[in-house]
């Protein structure tokens, strides 16, 4: 190759790696579909922001790029060494809980002591100068299904209830739509104190809080935990940097317990489409058929 032409390849190159690309296109065509298929940082940005929803067209890319990126040739001009190709991450689950099921009745009083010895009165974290009255939970101790929410908001703060807003409103119908009442499952939070302005849970007040609610896990042992929301996922799955998008509507494991995340009510309300309604509706549908719940009749939904 003549200097000239070296020169001018080099300079491309360059221009190319500034604009964030990391292979040499064989064709028009193939520079095409690559070029589409790649969101921009913005876009990316702003589908993560959402927390509730990541569309599967980043990983296409990524895989695209790895692929690309896998011949030596164009890592030398670069003067990288090869990318990996990525692989895939197993989700952590613990250990299945190991103590005999308690009975109703102790599983009653051992709640009620929790509540009032240890959560009321808590002060482990910042979160205990702020709040009006800690939420511990409510509902059956005996419950097969347990949602897990993400904390408190203004009106759960004052009455000291879970879920009593226009999310919690919203959240009862999706509990009737699945047959059953409120009082038939048990709702609770990974955080027992509001979080000031309804913010998320910060990582430190999420490992300071959370024990509490595996002890309410521990003493129900419900057949199918509800994570809501993207907070809730994370921490039930172990993995702070989760989407909704690569984990609702398929199961998971905790301590040997069946996990089904889904959207939480407040996101389903700030969009209120049928196709988010769809989706929710049939991540409950699954977690009906896992607890033996009569299937619902023909054209009901949430």
């Amino acid at each position: 190759m003549e200097a000239a032409a070296r020169h001018r390849l080099l300079l491309s190159l360059r221009s190319e790696q500034a604009m964030g690309l990391r292979s040499i296109p064989r064709g028009s065509g193939e520079f095409e579909t690559a070029a589409r298929d790649e969101p921009t940082a913005r876009e990316f940005h702003d589908e993560a922001a959402a927390a509730d929803v990541t569309p599967a067209r980043p990983q296409v890319s990524v895989a695209r790029t790895t692929r690309a990126t896998s011949s030596d040739a164009p890592a030398a001009l670069f003067g990288q060494p090869p990318v990996p190709s990525a692989k895939p991450v197993s989700l952590p689950t613990a250990a299945p809980f190991d103590a005999p099921l308690l009975s109703l009745e102790e599983k009653r009083a051992r709640l009620v002591a929790l509540d009032e010895k240890e959560v009321r009165t808590c002060p482990k974290c910042r979160l205990c100068q702020t709040r009006t009255q800690t939420v511990f939970g409510e509902g059956d101790p005996a419950a097969m299904i347990f949602f897990i929410g993400e904390g408190p908001g203004e009106n759960e703060d004052k009455t000291g209830r879970p879920f009593v807003g226009r999310a919690g409103q919203l959240l009862d119908k999706m509990i009737g739509a699945m047959g059953l009442r409120r009082d038939q499952v048990y709702i609770a939070n990974i955080v027992k104190c509001r979080p000031p302005a309804n913010r998320v849970p910060a990582p430190d007040e999420v490992a300071t809080c959370t024990p509490y609610l595996e002890r309410q896990l521990e003493i129900i042992r419900p057949q199918v935990i509800v994570t809501l929301g993207r907070p809730a996922a994370s921490y039930m799955l172990g993995n702070p940097k989760l989407t909704m998008g690569s984990v609702r509507g398929r199961w998971h494991a905790w301590r040997g317990i069946r996990l089904m995340p889904t959207f939480h009510p407040s996101y389903v309300l700030r969009t209120y489409t049928e196709e988010i309604r769809k989706t929710v509706w049939g991540d409950l549908k699954q977690v009906m058929e896992a607890v033996g719940l009569p299937a619902p009749s023909r054209g009901k939904s949430m």
